[in-house]
C-alpha cells in the first residue's frame, strides 16, 4: 500500500507534461524511506528506464543524486561540465540543486536502464523541469 502512496506522490511531483516527450518513459520508485540518523531527509531509489534513443527533460533535482547504469550506455551533462557518456556498471554524482542538462540513452537501437539513489527533504521535489 505505501509503494502506491509513493508512486502517487511522484506522479504528482513529475507531472505528466514533464514527460510529455515520450509518455512511455519508465520510471519506479523503489524505495522511499525517512532517514532515522539524519532527521528531516528522507532517501529514495528510483530505475529509470530509457527506450532506445530516449532522453529525459532538462532539469534539477532539489537533492543529491547517484546515478548507476545497470543497463546500455546513457548520456549524462551537468550544467558546467562536458557531457559524458556513462556504460553498464559505471556512476556519478550530482550535488543538489545541479542542472541536469542532459539524460539520455545513447544507443539509438537497445535499452538503457538507470539505478538513481537520492537524499532530500521530505517536502523537496525529485525532478525540477528547467526553463528553457
Amino acid at each position: 500500500m505505501k509503494a502506491l502512496h509513493v508512486l502517487a506522490a511522484l506522479a504528482l511531483t513529475v507531472s505528466a507534461s514533464a514527460f510529455a516527450h515520450d509518455p512511455s518513459e519508465k520510471v519506479t520508485v523503489l524505495q522511499d524511506e525517512l532517514l532515522q540518523n539524519v532527521p528531516g531527509k528522507k532517501a529514495m531509489m528510483i530505475e529509470v528506464d530509457y527506450k532506445p534513443g530516449q532522453s529525459s527533460i532538462a532539469h534539477k533535482h532539489d537533492g543529491t543524486a547517484m546515478a548507476y547504469v545497470l543497463q546500455g550506455q546513457v548520456i549524462s551533462q551537468v550544467k558546467g561540465q562536458k557531457a559524458i557518456t556513462y556504460k553498464t556498471g559505471e556512476f556519478w554524482y550530482e550535488p543538489a540543486g545541479s542542472e541536469h542538462l542532459v539524460s539520455k540513452n545513447a544507443s539509438a537501437t537497445k535499452p538503457a536502464k538507470l539505478l538513481v539513489f537520492m537524499v532530500l527533504s521530505p517536502d523537496e521535489k525529485v525532478l525540477i523541469p528547467l526553463k528553457n
